[in-house]
């Protein structure tokens, strides 16, 4: 699944969609990249002359991607996080980097997911996290 169709699942649009491609394998693990290209707004300040991707969009990278192993049930709803834990930083990530994210559902109640992911750059962790989502119905979200 490529951009376009990943936009049918989720709600993030430029420049929050930071997943460039996903495959759902046979036993639901997702397999989704990211190629960081230099020019992301998150890299502008972090840091002038040594940019490197902030733990909190490696962690939202991963986040987008386990959301896509939730398909058809994210239709006319938006994932919240619900909870992240045990989470470890491995390896700085930087531009012209792909990242390559794992992730797969550990456990569903109803409209709550746990998931686990990592994130690899040429085969080496960059980072881990265990994660939790709250699916929200769209008409159920305000705007205040």
């Amino acid at each position: 699944m490529k951009r376009e169709e990943i936009k049918t699942f989720l709600p993030h649009r430029e420049p929050m969609l930071l997943v460039d491609e996903v495959e759902i394998d046979e036993q639901k693990v997702a397999h989704a990249k990211y190629h960081v290209s230099g020019d992301e707004f998150f890299l502008k300040g972090h840091f002038p002359g040594n940019p490197v991707v902030p733990g909190v969009i490696l962690c939202e990278i991963m986040a987008q991607s386990c959301c896509l192993l939730i398909g058809d049930d994210l239709i006319g709803r938006t994932p919240f996080y619900a909870g992240i834990d045990k989470v470890k930083f491995k390896k700085q990530v930087k531009p012209g980097d792909t990242i390559e994210i794992t992730a797969k559902i550990n456990m569903q109640k109803k409209l709550i997911y746990f998931v686990e992911a990592y994130a690899e750059v040429n085969n080496q962790r960059c980072v881990q996290a265990e994660m939790v989502f709250a699916l929200v119905d769209n008409d159920k979200i305000t705007n205040e």
